[in-house]
């Protein structure tokens, strides 16, 4: 049931978009935008005025926020990210909490009224401007989706270097880097949930009618990058560690393979070709670059503490395919820098900023020890297999809140219920 109308890109100018979003540690997907609802000329027959004007009341809190502030969110200006930024991205972020347990009663127990409403929301990634359709889980899955991209786009501010007190060059705290693992855990929470949870209630032919920006295989892939993300985080403080051993520093960077495996696996085949899309699509094989070479560095480390000539040569092989790796990233890197909304990399620092000094150099030396010792023959050319570890980083079980209690003792007006069919009207 419900109907949906998808818009062209060509047909208007409601879908705004930076020129430059600035520095990206984590990648936020272009906020979509609710377009106003008149709950009453849909509802108004059906709900007490209360309901209504409850309803009408808190969307458009978030309509009026997210329309101002949507197009600047994603532009991070460190100097401004803990203040004007920051306290934004809460706003809105209260205002969509807010709002989810009343709109949840438009779905409570199968209420025939989810298909009453035409909820419109402006998309990014995808090439239709804006997507129409009257089906209240839509609503559900939209809000979801944007409370788990401001969460991300919360943890790049946390993950942009700042100068520190002491005037050293910058750097992200322990302490930001610790709430940044929390967000990144919430935030796949929300997506989680959205594809176990939401999406199923959504008929098979409006599900195939999303708009790319809310596709399964996008979900899982943000969900899967906030995991990955996550585990970057840790194998941060594991370097930073006197006491991580490099066994625990390689399953970290192995398991970091497997989320942006994992994530790459679920966009591969999606249309993601306009702007934002583009933009993730080579977010993720940038980030996969990357996990690969510290995957490859740390296995390398490892296989050289044998004492054979074959684990020597498989060590070398193992650098070999890190620096590779490394060297593909950084041309990665550039080409997501350079697709629209244009964005430029913070100062380096965490993993990256020490692997792209250890890569080369340990490389480059171990080659030269190895075949100063063995023949080239000798050496493997191509890189050993990775060890396969199991994920241990999950998204946090989120729930959908209960109905409103405003609900309660509200009497539905039974009017006539929709035909059981769905209508398609694609403009």
């Amino acid at each position: 049931m419900g109907c949906l109308a998808s818009t062209p890109k060509d047909s208007g100018g409601n879908r705004r978009r930076p020129g430059s979003i600035g520095e990206v540690s984590v990648y936020v997907p272009g906020l979509r935008i609710p377009k106003p609802v008149d709950f009453t000329q849909s509802l108004g027959d059906y709900l007490s005025k209360n309901i209504v004007e409850r309803l009408s009341a808190l969307r458009t809190r978030i309509v009026v926020m997210a329309g101002q502030e949507g197009p600047t969110i994603t532009r991070t200006k460190r100097k401004s990210a803990t203040q004007h930024g920051g306290s934004t991205l809460a706003d809105l972020q209260q205002a969509l909490e807010d709002y989810l347990p009343v709109l949840l009663g438009l779905v409570k127990d199968g209420n025939h009224l989810q298909y009453k409403v035409q909820f419109v929301w402006i998309n990014q990634e995808d090439d239709a401007e804006e997507t129409a359709m009257s089906n209240a889980w839509y609503e559900v899955l939209s809000v979801l989706h944007l409370m788990a991209t401001l969460l991300l786009s919360q943890a790049n501010l946390l993950l942009l270097p700042r100068t520190s007190a002491d005037g050293y060059q910058p750097k992200v705290t322990e302490e930001s880097r610790r709430a940044s693992v929390d967000i990144f855990l919430k935030a796949a929470g929300y997506l989680d949930c959205a594809v176990r949870h939401v999406l199923p209630q959504l008929p098979a032919e409006l599900r195939r009618n999303l708009p790319v920006d809310l596709a399964e295989g996008v979900l899982r892939a943000l969900c899967l990058q906030a995991l990955g993300q996550g585990v970057d985080i840790q194998l941060g403080m594991a370097i930073d560690s006197t006491k991580a051993t490099l066994a625990v520093k390689r399953r970290l960077a192995c398991e970091m393979v497997k989320y942006w495996q994992q994530a790459q696996d679920n966009i591969m085949n999606l249309p993601l070709s306009n702007g934002w899309g583009e933009k993730h699509r080579l977010f993720v094989k940038w980030k996969y670059a990357e996990a690969k070479a510290a995957a490859y560095y740390y296995h390398g480390l490892i296989l050289d503490e044998g004492n054979t000539e074959k684990s020597h040569g498989m060590a070398v092989a193992a650098l070999q395919a890190a620096d590779e790796y490394f060297k593909e990233s950084k041309k990665l890197c550039e080409s997501f820098n350079a697709a629209p909304p244009l964005s430029r990399n913070p100062p380096l620092w965490g993993t990256m900023k020490y692997l792209s000094e250890k890569i080369p150099k340990d490389t480059s030396s171990k080659v030269r020890i190895n075949r100063d010792l063995y023949s080239h023959e000798r050496i493997m050319e191509t890189a050993p297999t990775l060890p396969d570890f199991a994920l241990a980083l999950k998204p946090d079980e989120y729930q959908l809140p209960q109905v409103d209690a405003s609900w309660k003792g509200e009497n539905i007006k039974v009017g006539q219920t929709d035909p059981n069919h769905l209508k398609l009207d694609n403009r």
